[in-house]
């Protein structure tokens, strides 16, 4: 395979390697909902311990994000993706070993290892890319979160019926070993399994930097209001369609997975289109396609399948533009993973609070207006804090 990979553009193995760690970032905990009913009944988990189950990735991706951007700075991107990949390895392999515990440990060190991805990867794009080709590797990093958690949802259920659900989950192994088979002869033994510490921050030059502190508090908004709405809509969007539509379980699930498949359109459409238009009309078309799903689902919901189709398209592309914006703005590696620490952590836990939020307000309110209404303010903080912020990286020549 070295012999292989050296005939091969080290640009496009590095691209490639980007598809194939993403395709590890979301897959091995979006695969525990299609199984979750077998959990239950081997594990004897309560509803409670089910709810903290599916959770506790995205209050990993919140709360570990500190730690992971620690992890991108002293130990270097190289090794950090390598304990991404090792971790995820390893904590499939404990997830799927025995009873409550190690199926909740498991469960834990998957999410800390995705969290320390999620910082490093977009500081290897950074690095690694000419700043005209940054946006495509961006996009391309996305759209393989998303094929990486449709893969997993679609195929789970029917193996597990195979083979159970213990070798079901233990199947996201095979895509952590093939990306560590490829990243390892890309980057080099030594890069991938010797700490080295990226280069302090330039202080006197983070100063001149006017506006740091305004666009990372702009971004930030921008991506909690992206991921509040995306797991908000995620969680209880086959709810709605089985309570206003009468939708029957299975037929709701399949149709509110066009929120998921649509996501891949985004993340490789938005590069395309911000070569030709640029990043800030992006971030308005991507504003205009997430508010249609609140909006449509409230006043036409009929069409709800052009509204996640729309909505899709829109959470997919709306991950890229935020974090395109980072690696452009940041003058060095360090600077960039502590403003994508800051965005990532705060961002996730707003994410994390999301589907209880929306679930006690549908309770409450005893309908769905006031959930989507909830839905709607998040999306317009998306729109408005994105928007200015991508439109103030523009103005700076960035």
């Amino acid at each position: 395979m070295s012999q292989f990979l050296a005939k091969v553009p080290r640009g496009w193995l590095i691209l490639a390697c980007i598809g194939l760690i993403a395709l590890n970032m979301r897959g091995p905990f979006v695969a525990v909902a299609p199984v979750v009913d077998s959990l239950q009944q081997d594990l004897g988990f309560s509803a409670v311990e089910l709810g903290l189950l599916t959770g506790i990735p995205v209050l990993c991706f919140s709360l570990a994000s500190p730690l992971a951007s620690f992890a991108g700075r002293r130990l270097g991107a190289e090794f950090a993706v390598m304990l991404t990949l090792l971790g995820v390895l390893l904590g499939v392999i404990i997830r799927s070993s025995g009873g409550g515990v190690p199926v909740m440990a498991g469960t834990v060190l998957i999410g800390v290892a995705i969290t320390i991805g999620n910082i490093a990867v977009p500081l290897i794009i950074r690095r690694d890319f000419a700043p005209r080709r940054q946006a495509t590797a961006m996009g391309v990093y996305t759209a393989a979160l998303n094929i990486g958690s449709f893969l997993t949802s679609v195929a789970t259920a029917p193996l597990a019926e195979l083979v159970g659900w213990r070798l079901s989950l233990a199947a996201s192994a095979v895509l952590a070993m093939a990306a560590i088979l490829f990243w390892v002869p890309t980057v080099g033994a030594r890069q991938a399994f010797v700490p080295a510490a990226v280069p302090a921050v330039d202080r006197s030059a983070a100063g001149k930097s006017a506006g740091v502190g305004w666009l990372t508090a702009g971004l930030t908004l921008g991506f909690a209001g992206q991921a509040f709405s995306y797991y908000g809509v995620t969680a209880w969007l086959p709810s709605f369609l089985s309570d206003e539509l009468a939708m029957g379980t299975a037929e709701a699930g399949a149709g509110s997975s066009l929120f998921q498949i649509f996501a891949i359109m985004g993340g490789l459409g938005v590069p395309l289109l911000a070569r030709f238009s640029g990043t800030t009309t992006v971030a308005v078309t991507l504003s205009a396609l997430w508010l249609t799903v609140p909006v449509g689902l409230l006043l036409a919901p009929d069409f709800w399948w052009l509204w996640s189709s729309l909505g899709g398209i829109a959470q997919g592309g709306g991950i890229t533009v935020i974090f395109i914006a980072v690696i452009k703005f940041a003058r060095d590696q360090a600077s960039a993973g502590k403003m994508s620490a800051v965005v990532q952590g705060v961002g996730y836990c707003f994410a994390a609070l999301a589907p209880t939020i929306v679930g006690y307000v549908h309770d409450v309110s005893l309908g769905w207006t006031v959930p989507l209404l909830v839905i709607l303010g998040s999306v317009l903080t998306f729109c408005v804090c994105t928007t200015l912020s991508v439109r103030w990286v523009a103005r700076q020549g960035r």
